[in-house]
């Protein structure tokens, strides 16, 4: 009988298989788990996420819905995008809201990050964190409405709403998060 490492840490003893596409790489490795058993895996490493709660006259606004082809349907999702930590988050929120609802001039100064560290997606197979910031568009700025397929009060009723319409786990996180935010 071994005894399990104190410490819980795992080896890997080497790379089975890697293939590498822009979106992501697969990896499979064996590995010697803390209790000295060998073990395959399978991993993805990909870049991080950003998603962006964004605020306008006291509704938060969503896109157009989008294909998911990991789910094969089109869902509702809060504006969002790549993400590389090396990055300003601000100015990447800013790419993804004008690509996303066609918003463009804003300030920097409007965003504001709700993690200023990345939440992970799923520890178990995959490096990938999530980042969530919110955005304040001045009232002054008027939307592109064939942009925008939702809006939702920006109170705590309206945000549980909007939580309980999104199926999307890392969009239902960033709500929930920016909820908890929220005075009671």
């Amino acid at each position: 009988m071994t005894t399990p490492r104190a410490d819980g840490s795992w080896t890997v003893l080497g790379r089975t298989i890697e293939i590498r596409s822009p979106w992501l790489t697969l990896i499979g490795e064996r590995l010697v788990d803390n209790e000295d058993r060998e073990l395959d895996y399978w991993r993805v490493e990909k870049t991080d996420s950003l998603l962006v709660l964004t605020i306008h006259r006291g509704f938060i606004v969503l896109p157009n819905p989008s294909f998911r082809p990991g789910v094969g349907r089109v869902t509702l999702d809060l504006p969002g995008g790549r993400f590389d930590a090396t990055a300003d988050l601000n100015s990447t929120a800013l790419t993804i809201l004008q690509r996303e609802l066609g918003l463009s001039g804003l300030d920097p100064d409007s965003i504001g990050p709700l993690n200023e560290v990345g939440w992970d997606v799923d520890s178990s197979s995959s490096n990938q964190m999530l980042f969530g910031a919110t955005a304040m568009i001045p009232d002054s700025h008027e939307l592109n409405l064939d942009r925008v397929q939702a809006s939702y009060r920006a109170t705590v009723e309206g945000g549980k709403a909007l939580r309980d319409d999104l199926t999307c786990l890392q969009c239902r996180a960033v709500v929930t998060d920016w909820l908890e935010r929220q005075p009671r």
